[in-house]
């Protein structure tokens, strides 16, 4: 019986090769890895660039290419933001709207975050606020340079811009900086750091 047994056994596996090479199959193999993800990125991330806006020089522009300003109202030390209510509909807060940024150009150090009235969290640069003024319509735009003399464009190191108001012109230039890696969000002195 055990001689019968193995020759059914036998033909039953051979029976099974046979048939599984006949339609196409093959004997299974591991699943391969898969493949390397691909560092997801923050669509909501902020992003800083030093660039060169008309007769202003080197200031900051945010991810869509708008130039940031400071206001002389605020405080850098403490970092404070003093434009509430209908200053900041004139001057929207460039806020933090992630728990990353990328920086090109611009000191990680000089950038933080500071908590507003309203609970966002806006971003400083070298402590000062920072504000995208609402007249300005495109990429190198900066209208509101010296704007009732309390509002500049900000510098990479948190300065007030010199020069004339810009208006257009092309496309502003940025930094031939490299970029900056992304960074996180880490708390330090006088608010939270970038």
């Amino acid at each position: 019986m055990n001689r019968t047994r193995a020759l059914v056994l036998a033909t039953s596996a051979a029976f099974g090769l046979t048939t599984v090479a006949a339609c196409g199959g093959t004997a299974p193999q591991q699943a391969a890895p898969p493949p390397a993800t691909q560092q997801q990125t923050d669509p909501n991330q902020v992003k800083l660039t030093a660039t060169t806006v008309g007769q202003l020089g080197q200031v900051v522009t945010d991810a869509s290419g708008m130039t940031l300003y400071r206001y002389d109202g605020d405080s850098a030390n403490p970092p404070a933001s003093h434009c509430d209510g209908p200053c900041s509909q004139m001057w929207p807060p460039a806020l933090a709207t992630s728990s990353t940024a990328t920086l090109d150009g611009i000191d990680q150090s000089a950038v933080g975050v500071i908590l507003r009235k309203d609970g966002t969290k806006q971003i400083t640069i070298n402590g000062w606020a920072v504000y995208r003024f609402i007249k300005d319509a495109a990429p190198g735009d900066a209208k509101g340079q010296g704007a009732q003399q309390k509002w500049y464009a900000v510098t990479p190191q948190g300065k007030k811009a010199a020069g004339a108001p810009a208006t257009g012109g092309g496309a502003p230039a940025s930094s031939a900086k490299k970029e900056t890696p992304t960074t996180s969000i880490d708390p330090g002195a006088g608010g939270y750091g970038y």
